[in-house]
């Protein structure tokens, strides 16, 4: 096995749950390692679109991608995703179409895995079924974390979460100020206003499509994470 091989499945060991959980064996990696193969996206363009039926699930290796959902009134941003995450899998499973498009933001970088060689490894291999569930649930539990620290709280004290959450290890958020309005459920004006009002604090600065972090003591203690 050489190098680039090699690397390829430690990755895809990560991928999928705890890697101290079920140890994937060299041939369940080979397996599932054939069930897809590598697709590269410039930025704007789509892995999937909503409505396409789901034929494939997607991990990201490398950038960010969008996922939003078009309806009467426009587009409306539901979530982005960094390397790691496994998308599009729910509806693969279910034989249903995506019920969102994933465009990336950048260069992006994902393993592309086909339904129709994917379903017999996963049946093979019963280590990777229960990786890829215990994977799946991670995701659900982190999600529902998510909406829980949402919940009953102000626009200010929510966009405060988000941007602790989306903020990269520079501090910068590479979402514009719509998007973010979007993903919150609130009207634009509401959020640029809890945003002006941290940026009068110095606690962020804002420009084109992004938002940087200044202080993320102050900008935890807006969210209510510290009392």
């Amino acid at each position: 096995m050489d190098t680039a091989e090699y690397q390829h499945f430690a990755w895809l060991a990560r991928s999928f749950g705890r890697t101290d959980y079920l140890p994937l064996t060299p041939t369940d990696l080979e397996a599932l390692a054939e069930a897809g193969s590598y697709v590269d996206k410039y930025p704007g363009t789509h892995l999937f679109r909503e409505g396409q039926d789901a034929d494939a699930a997607f991990v990201v290796q490398r950038g960010e991608v969008e996922l939003y959902r078009t309806r009467a009134a426009g587009k409306r941003v539901v979530g982005r995703v960094r390397p790691g995450a496994v998308i599009g899998d729910i509806a693969m499973f279910q034989g249903r179409p995506y019920i969102s498009s994933a465009k990336a933001v950048g260069p992006v970088r994902a393993f592309r895995l086909e339904r129709r060689r994917l379903i017999p490894v996963l049946i093979e291999h019963p280590v990777i079924a229960m990786r890829w569930l215990v994977a799946g649930l991670s995701q659900l539990e982190a999600t529902q974390q998510r909406v829980i620290r949402l919940m009953h709280r102000t626009v200010r004290e929510q966009v405060a979460e988000v941007l602790l959450d989306e903020a990269d290890d520079y501090g910068e958020i590479h979402l514009s100020q719509g998007s973010l309005a979007d993903l919150l459920g609130a009207s634009r004006q509401s959020v640029n206003e809890a945003l002006a009002g941290m940026r009068e604090v110095e606690t962020i600065e804002t420009g084109y499509r992004m938002i940087r972090v200044l202080d993320r003591e102050r900008l935890a203690n807006v969210a209510g994470r510290v009392d």
